[in-house]
């Protein structure tokens, strides 16, 4: 059954009379009839009775009925989806940020959203550990939340954006000796550059500055005053001239956006939809609970 087999069932269904919901349908009451006909032939039972004076729905005609009434409405919920994302001209889309996401892939997907409707206006939220993402999207403070995904259940559905690979980023002088990549436990010994405020993904032991903003804590780091753990794309584009040097074990964490399970405002459903064009195949198709084993916020 099709989305017009579905609308002719209906409409015969309601008016009682072929030739009332052929004038409904502004369609020829013989094709309806045939339509009818052909319908009942390949489901192999007679949808309608025609013994009397009026024609009465079978039990058959009415269980097929009931369900052609919720593929329709099923068709009419998807065209209201598709219509509000279309009709996204204006308004503000708020999301929160995990700080460490600002640099990288934020800029990328805001810039794509931006470049297909230009007078949404962004309003982000900034916040230092995955967590603080979670409660501004839960409280409704923001629509969406952009931040690594990780296990545990915290009612959230998602979106995943993509993986980042953690690197070290030192100037060569400190870097002579090291091992290419270097162990993990190895980080004990060399000075770091953290920011403040923000919770290192790998433990630290050995601060040799703390620093409140990011592109000063970059240019500490391209000075020799220390390392810094740092996604690669941000530490390759962002800092030149360092040594970019890869983790052992690797060090690799999945990106995400989050959104309360409700439906979505239109503005966050069209950011979701302008990530297919921004991600090509890596980008998930499927949104699941955050509570999925591999991720949540």
């Amino acid at each position: 059954m099709d989305i017009r087999d579905a609308e002719y069932l209906v409409a015969v269904a309601d008016h009682g009379s072929i030739t009332e919901a052929a004038r409904a349908l502004f369609i020829a009451q013989p094709s309806l009839s045939q339509a009818i006909r052909t319908l009942e032939r390949d489901l192999g039972v007679e949808l309608f009775d025609r013994g009397g004076r009026k024609l009465r729905i079978t039990p058959a005609g009415t269980s097929f009925a009931d369900a052609a009434r919720q593929v329709l409405a099923d068709v009419e919920r998807a065209r209201a989806a598709v219509q509000d994302v279309a009709d996204v001209q204006s308004g503000t889309l708020t999301m929160a940020v995990l700080n460490s996401l600002a640099a990288d892939p934020l800029p990328r997907l805001v810039g794509r959203f931006h470049r297909l409707f230009p007078r949404v206006l962004l309003s982000t939220v900034s916040a230092d550990v995955p967590d603080g993402v979670g409660r501004a999207v839960r409280s409704g403070e923001c629509d969406l939340g952009l931040t690594e995904l990780l296990v545990g259940d915290q009612g959230l559905g998602f979106r995943v954006v993509g993986e980042q690979e953690i690197v070290l980023a030192l100037h060569a002088d400190l870097a002579i000796e090291l091992p290419d990549p270097v162990p993990v436990d190895l980080l004990a010994d060399i000075p770091m550059i953290v920011e403040i405020g923000s919770r290192p993904r790998l433990p630290v032991h050995n601060v040799a500055v703390e620093c409140a903003h990011r592109q000063s804590m970059w240019e500490l780091v391209v000075q020799g005053a220390g390392a810094t753990l740092l996604p690669r794309r941000v530490a390759e584009h962002e800092l030149p001239g360092v040594v970019v040097r890869s983790l052992a074990p690797r060090e690799v964490r999945t990106i995400g956006l989050v959104h309360r399970p409700d439906p979505l405002p239109p503005a966050a459903a069209a950011f979701i939809a302008a990530l297919d064009e921004v991600q090509g195949a890596s980008v998930s198709r499927n949104a699941r609970p955050a509570g999925d084993s591999r991720a949540s916020s």
